[in-house]
């Protein structure tokens, strides 16, 4: 099922998502939605919080970008290592049409738990790296506008207020 994304400045969006303590099936079916809303979007991450559920849960899929890489779901993702650093334009399904470059970890290690409750550990680089921070971001109450300048981040928060003023007067849109 497509899920609705919030748009920011969304309340929620700030809040910290809490850790998932059982992996079951309504976890699981929360991943499934979550990946259709992502792809309908078309993403290559969602975390929980941006479809209005605040739990450790985030997916991914850059193959369009990393054709090596597959779609994966992270249920209380951890980064445990970063290194070197590297500047990205970023975009975010919660503030469509924007993208400013923010500056990230170029390779990261990170610790989650599968769909199946297994741990697993993961290095990643280039834009899987990127996406990664960007939604365990997501999940801290952080967005990609917090890592820019106060002046840029107020004109997206005045479009971004625009579009939902939009959206509210004609849903369909």
């Amino acid at each position: 099922m497509v899920r609705e994304i919030l748009i920011w400045p969304d309340p929620i969006l700030k809040q910290k998502a809490k850790p998932v303590t059982q992996v079951d099936d309504s976890i699981r079916a929360l991943v499934k939605d979550m990946f259709e809303t992502m792809y309908a979007a078309d993403g290559v991450g969602l975390a929980a919080p941006q479809v209005g559920i605040l739990q450790r849960v985030i997916v991914l899929d850059t193959t369009p970008r990393q054709p090596e890489s597959k779609p994966i779901a992270m249920i209380n993702p951890e980064i445990i290592v970063m290194e070197g650093e590297t500047t990205y334009t970023e975009g975010c399904l919660s503030i469509p049409g924007e993208a400013e470059d923010v500056d990230r970890a170029a390779v990261i290690t990170v610790k989650f738990l599968d769909v199946e409750g297994q741990e697993q550990t993961l290095k990643c680089d280039e834009l899987l790296a990127i996406a990664v921070q960007h939604e365990t971001d997501h999940l801290n109450g952080t967005v990609f506008v917090d890592h820019i300048s106060t002046l840029k981040r107020e004109i997206i928060r005045k479009r971004m207020k625009r579009l939902k003023a939009e959206r509210e007067e004609h849903p369909s849109a």
